[in-house]
């Protein structure tokens, strides 16, 4: 045999010698990965002992401490992985380590494949035991009647606004809101269509039907759009019959094995919503300044009278984030105000506007302290 016949085989076992090398470090990797999983999921049951023993096992749960956590580890990363790649290993990590002790059960907006199942999937893990609700109604019902640990509700649209239905079940319920799951939304058109011609009608939900209206307009101007309770649900349906598609998400694409005949047709680039997470409970302060205070407030309907509403943040040095009206149930032509600050209730600033708020405002419900969302 030649030199050159000889040359890439030569070239061939030095590949795979340094390969070799590089591999036996990954294994050797893995097994101290493996063994360090391990003993960070026996340290949580320990955690769950003492908890136990102190009285306090129904809160296997603590949204500041969780927050905490995946703080530390994006500011400790130093890659080459991204900080969303490590929050999510670490998310995971501490849903299977949960589980160990209680799956935890997690009601939200179904049915399976709906954007609020990614968003209750995002914020507790893949470990977690999800209880898919047939609206927002029943989603506060299972977690009020103890059915489920925790529910995810959709509460906001950077494109749509408010979701009203879930504004208006905070009013009345007794569930505290303990975390916010922020999740950027892509709409693809699914279906088992061959081409865009082959498309007789578009399912989804009105939301979503909204958020994709300028492509729609565009692209299948004299299709009939019809509504639906959910995404998933659109889903289903296009998948069942010919020459209907789905304006829906990856996971109900993945669900229900419908494929995408167009990518992210949102209308806006950044098009995304936020989940308000509500438990039994809300959570206690995660860090200086990365803590979200919710509340409801009210006032009668005189000249001045939000004005009169607002000052006591303005006061205390109070960043307010967020403020929306809804009519209120009992009174014609007054209104409910719902609002976002910055800080938990704990915090002194924090405190003092509210101590203040209670003494000029017909009605305050405070909904809860919790961490910001962590991406």
């Amino acid at each position: 045999m030649s030199d050159q016949q000889n040359k890439p085989n030569q070239q061939n076992q030095d590949l795979l010698a340094e390969l070799s090398v590089v591999r036996a470090d990954i294994d050797g990797i893995d097994a101290q990965l493996l063994e360090l999983l391990n003993r960070r999921a026996r340290c949580a049951q320990q955690v769950g002992e003492i908890k136990a023993r102190h009285g306090e096992a129904g809160f296997i749960y603590r949204p500041e401490r969780e927050a905490q956590v995946l703080r530390r580890i994006q500011d400790i990363n130093q890659g080459p992985l991204s900080g969303e790649s490590v929050t999510w290993f670490f998310r995971e990590v501490m849903s299977a380590c949960l589980s160990l002790e209680q799956p935890l059960g997690i009601a939200f907006l179904g049915p399976l494949g709906t954007f609020s199942e990614s968003a209750a999937t995002k914020h507790f893990g893949h470990a977690a035991r999800l209880l898919p609700q047939s609206s927002i109604d029943d989603v506060f019902r299972e977690v009020e009647a103890s059915h489920a640990h925790y529910g995810v509700a959709p509460v906001e649209n950077s494109t749509e606004g408010a979701v009203g239905r879930t504004l208006d079940l905070l009013l009345g319920t007794s569930l505290k809101i303990c975390g916010e799951v922020v999740l950027r939304i892509h709409q693809h058109l699914l279906t088992n269509a061959p081409s865009l011609e082959g498309v007789t009608k578009v399912y989804s939900h009105a939301q979503s039907l909204a958020q994709c209206h300028e492509w729609l307009n565009r692209n299948l101007p004299n299709v009939p759009r019809i509504s639906v309770g959910s995404n998933a649900q659109a889903a289903q349906m296009a998948a069942q019959e010919e020459g209907a598609a789905a304006i829906a998400g990856e996971a109900a694409a993945e669900r229900y094995s419908l494929p995408r005949l167009a990518e992210s047709i949102e209308d806006e680039p950044n098009n995304t919503t936020r989940f308000v997470v509500l438990g039994r409970h809300d959570a206690g302060p995660s860090n200086p300044g990365k803590d979200k205070t919710s509340l409801i407030m009210s006032t009668p309907n005189n000249t001045g009278a939000l004005h009169t509403l607002l000052v006591p943040f303005a006061d205390a040095g109070v960043s307010m984030t967020r403020l929306e009206s809804r009519p209120a149930r009992h009174t014609l032509w007054e209104y409910v105000f719902f609002v976002d600050v910055d800080g938990h209730r704990e915090d002194p600033g924090v405190k003092s506007a509210l101590e203040e708020l209670g003494q000029r405002a017909a009605y305050l419900k405070v909904l809860g302290s919790y961490p910001v969302a962590v991406y």
